[in-house]
């Protein structure tokens, strides 16, 4: 071999070097675990889909901080395959932010050079920032709750991109949970709400920091109203419909700011409700008020503190003198209904109460599992509720003095029943206080007609009204063609409704023949109510007597079994 010459030398060594210009070898001049680094401003961006988009509220304060002591906290930083730029991988956007501010107005190297801590694009690369970016978010500044309810949207658009179909939010809820990012379903359903009905409508309000507790209001708001336009509507034509009701209404107080009152929007979008359906503004809006009032105390979370148990308020009557003989088992029902016109504070009947549940208890070999059988026994469909709604029940009547009806508690009194539906029953006979107005009683009159002629799928020519016990009944056309089961639930409600002319096709003659069967299901063609629609009635009618009473100025005379 030839020695080289000097020039040999020299064109070798300033020969180009080997250079990797395929993608593969692109995507390997990352590091492969996690590496601190310097990068600069200039290589670095922020991350592109923050959930934040507003200015952080401490954003003075952090910046105060980073221009005396520089970063205690270096941002974590990663890059995708084939992208020439880092971003910040999860929270740092507001430093990567302030840092631009601070190299801008100094000019100081220690803002344009920024230590990082490198970590390597992963397989899931996406969703690991968003949720990065949300759990940061929370723990170090919080999001409005239109940015938290935006990232989870966007959360919801990479899982679903991942899986290949569409997420329930029970699902999505698991799943942001495994990621680092717990959130109950009931929260995920909230912020949806308020992407798809309030976003459009108040954006200004949303991201000047609407709060969860205000968000939720607006949702069950909407809820109830939609729930009572439904109803009311039937066999009308409104101008417009619901949805573009509420969104005009809605809008008109997106300038308001830190002025904005959940009320006032309440009173408008009723007020224009009545004027578009012809109803009543008071009943309208208590019917509305009644309806969210039920939605929001259900859907609440559970309260922390431990409610009391449901047999508390039988322990102190227990100990109270009783009378030296007490009623046997089977007079206990029979003599109920004296008891509970009067809330259930009668001495002697407390006392009763007290020593029957002392017979069925422990001394006589029974147990609490056999009492809660028993009440089980008594429960002809559950009524749907929380710890939290009762405790707030609880609190309600302690504050009014009231006695609130409990079903563990008084099952040996009263009428011991209970139904599910959107007024649960526990005590058939009892009217609570609240409740004891004709406006309101029509409200619940009209409700449960509306509930019994539903399991014969009635509910639709069942209509509230403003006069008589609250409701009307219409006949359908093809009234002929109408199942027995159908005509006679339609027809025993017409009759209750006291309607002054019989409705078309309404034959209540026939009613005679359909009753039995109707109630005890002996005799007839006519399948009989369930026990829920049953107990439906007795409340129904309870109610309509009271009712009467009422516009005929007996009330005070109501105080017995025969009210």
């Amino acid at each position: 071999m030839a020695d080289l010459t000097p020039q040999d030398m020299a064109a070798k060594l300033l020969a180009s070097g080997f250079e990797r210009s395929s993608p593969t070898a692109a995507a390997l001049t990352d590091p492969i675990a996690d590496t601190p680094m310097i990068v600069t401003l200039d290589q670095l961006r922020p991350y592109d889909h923050d959930p934040r988009v507003t200015r952080n509220p401490a954003y003075e304060d952090i910046k105060a901080s980073i221009r005396e002591r520089g970063l205690d906290a270096p941002p974590t930083i990663t890059r995708r395959p084939g992208e020439a730029h880092f971003i910040i991988r999860n929270g740092g956007n507001t430093r990567l932010a302030i840092l631009r501010e601070l190299w801008a107005e100094t000019k100081d190297e220690r803002f344009f050079r920024v230590p990082c801590l490198f970590r390597p694009w992963p397989e899931r690369g996406e969703i690991v920032a968003l949720t990065g970016h949300l759990a940061e978010n929370e723990l170090r500044g919080g999001l409005t709750f239109i940015e938290r309810a935006l990232g989870v949207e966007k959360a919801r658009e990479f899982y679903e991109q991942e899986v290949g179909q569409a997420l329930s939010q029970s699902e999505l809820a698991r799943r942001l949970t495994a990621d680092g990012f717990p959130l109950p379903q009931s929260h995920i359903s909230r912020m949806s709400d308020a992407v798809r009905y309030l976003l459009p409508a108040i954006p200004t309000v949303l991201y000047g920091g609407l709060g969860r507790h205000q968000v939720e209001r607006l949702a069950v708001l909407r809820k109830a109203c939609e729930r009572t336009w439904e109803r009311r509507a039937l066999g009308r034509d409104p101008a417009m419909d619901f949805p573009t009701l509420f969104q005009d209404v809605l809008s008109q107080f997106d300038a308001q700011g830190d002025g904005f009152s959940v009320q006032r929007v309440q009173d408008e979008l009723v007020g224009q409700m009545a004027e578009l359906l012809g109803a009543d503004y008071d009943t309208l809006a208590l019917e509305i008020d009644d309806s969210e009032h039920r939605q929001r105390t259900l859907s609440s979370e559970p309260s922390s503190v431990t409610p009391p148990q449901p047999a508390a308020p039988v322990a102190p009557l227990a100990a109270a003198p009783r009378p030296p003989t007490a009623p046997p088992a089977s007079a206990s029902a029979a003599q109920a209904p004296a008891a509970a016109p009067a809330g259930g504070d009668q001495p002697e009947n407390a006392d009763r109460a007290a020593a029957q549940l002392e017979r069925d208890g422990k001394p006589h070999g029974g147990g609490d599992d056999e009492r809660d059988a028993r009440l089980q026994g008594h429960i002809v469909s559950p009524a749907a509720t929380t710890d939290r709604l009762q405790s707030i029940q609880r609190l309600v009547a302690d504050q009014m003095g009231d006695k609130l009806p409990d079903f563990a508690g008084d099952a040996l009194r009263a009428i011991p029943v209970q139904a599910g539906g959107l007024y649960p029953i526990s005590d058939v006979w009892y009217i609570e206080p609240g409740l004891d107005a004709p406006d309101r009683l029509r409200v619940h009159i009209a409700q449960f007609a509306r509930e019994i002629a539903e399991e014969a799928s009635m509910a639709k020519h069942v209509e509230p009204c403003d006069t008589g016990l609250g409701f009307v009944c219409l006949a359908p056309r093809a009234s002929a063609a109408m199942p027995p089961f159908a005509r006679a639930v339609l027809t025993l409600l017409h009759a209750l409704s006291a309607a002054p002319t019989p409705a078309a096709a309404l034959d209540r003659t026939r009613l005679a023949d359909d009753l039995a069967p109707l109630l005890h299901g002996h005799g007839g063609a006519t399948t009989r109510l369930s026990d829920t629609s049953l107990v439906k009635l007795f409340r129904l009618l309870r109610l309509a007597r009271r009712l009467l009473d009422l516009e005929a100025g007996a009330a005070s005379t109501d105080t017995g079994p025969g009210a």
